[in-house]
């Protein structure tokens, strides 16, 4: 597999490079860059309206991503995949669209200490907005959500729980199918942000019974600018539009506009057509691997990496929940996160040093910041053995 990868085959400050830093963005396989290439090459053209060839061609090809993506997530179908930026856009657009539109003084957004910033700060302007009320759910010293804590936040007034399937920041894979259920039965809507999920094991978001999904796709192997939110169905036309312009309207006078159906609504303007393509050249990828594949493979890693890491001395990992993806955070010594970053940097090892936009988690532990290897599948134990190795080098130093 590391062949599919030509990014990874080259040497920083002399040493092999290693990444680790799949939790920031993971690299792009061949396949997705020759998609990408193939589309500016032969059929590069705005989409939907033309009665052209080329128009045609780049219609059928945004259009099915769209569909490969509905497939990928187990959704009821593709007018329930919108196309966005990324998962920050994602959550944004439910929040100014769907939110402003439920939410009222006095009403409650309950969230995770776990979140991500992205899953933090939309809400938090929309409560100051509505002036709703933000809860939020406590953690274990592990990193785990506390489930008798989030059932007793919930009441009359939840009208939404948006919460992330796996944390950026601790690895930990929250359980946001039961988290869901219990939502639903005190009658909110559920958003999950699986931008650190949809990398590492099958999700199917009927199986989850959630209202919104989001993710990037630069976290799927795939470009950067281009994202996914999942709507379920019997929310799309009570949603309003969130962006004005071209393309997500049927007809438009001065007097009045009609928009057009979903998922079109929400898509306003010309779209980031190629790279919606390399979306759906790397689920084809992911496809031919096996996600199930993919997650006893990295499943197997992380004990491994865990394993490694406990055996240098002064490390302490922060987030040992025991169902969680390869996030391998950690402080070392009295040793500054951002001095350990650049240290393993120096020997081609690229990993994240600092709070990594998940503040109030680390907080939770006292700290301003980690370093945290995050894994992929086409990482390797001989990879993890040099990260360790390095590390025992950095505190003797």
């Amino acid at each position: 597999m590391r062949r599919d990868f030509p990014i990874l085959h080259q040497q920083v400050h002399g040493k092999p490079l290693i990444w680790l830093d799949n939790g920031a963005t993971t690299q792009k396989p061949q396949s997705v860059i020759d998609s990408i290439s193939h589309f500016y090459e032969r059929d590069n053209s705005n989409i939907h309206r033309a009665a052209h060839d080329l128009a045609a061609r780049a219609t059928d090809a945004y259009e099915g991503a769209r569909e490969k993506v509905q497939r990928f997530i187990g959704a009821g179908s593709a007018e329930e995949i919108v196309f966005v930026r990324g998962t920050t856009e994602g959550v944004n657009l439910v929040a100014q669209t769907f939110g402003r539109q439920q939410i009222r003084e006095g009403d409650e957004i309950v969230l995770t200490t776990l979140e991500h910033h992205a899953n933090i700060v939309p809400w938090q302007m929309l409560a100051q907005e509505k002036k709703a009320i933000l809860r939020v759910v406590p953690i274990t010293d592990r990193g785990e959500i506390i489930l008798e804590e989030y059932t007793r936040l919930l009441g009359p007034r939840t009208r939404i729980v948006a919460v992330t399937q796996v944390s950026n920041s601790l690895g930990t894979i929250v359980p946001v199918q039961e988290m869901t259920a219990i939502a639903h039965r005190h009658g909110a809507r559920v958003l999950i942000d699986g931008a650190q999920a949809v990398s590492h094991f099958p999700v199917n978001v009927q199986q989850l019974g959630c209202d919104f999904y989001v993710f990037s796709g630069h976290k799927l192997f795939a470009p950067t600018g281009i994202g996914v939110v999942y709507v379920k169905g019997e929310l799309l036309e009570q949603i309003p539009p969130w962006q004005g312009g071209g393309n997500m309207i049927r007809q438009v006078t001065f007097e009045q506009t009609t928009y057009n159906d979903p998922p079109a609504k929400f898509e306003a303007g010309t779209p980031n057509i190629a790279d919606a393509v390399g979306l759906g050249a790397a689920i084809d990828y992911l496809n031919r691997l096996g996600m199930v594949n993919i997650e006893r493979y990295e499943h197997e890693l992380t004990e491994y990496g865990t394993e490694r890491l406990q055996t240098v001395p002064g490390l302490r990992l922060i987030g040992t929940a025991p169902h969680k993806v390869g996030v391998l955070s950690f402080i070392l010594d009295n040793i500054p996160y951002e001095e350990v970053g650049k240290r393993l940097a120096s020997e081609g090892i690229a990993v994240r040093a600092g709070h990594h936009c998940a503040q109030p988690s680390l907080q939770r532990y006292g700290l301003r910041g980690t370093v945290r290897p995050s894994l992929a599948f086409y990482n390797t134990r001989e990879e993890i053995d040099t990260l360790a190795e390095v590390l025992r080098t950095i505190r003797y130093r």
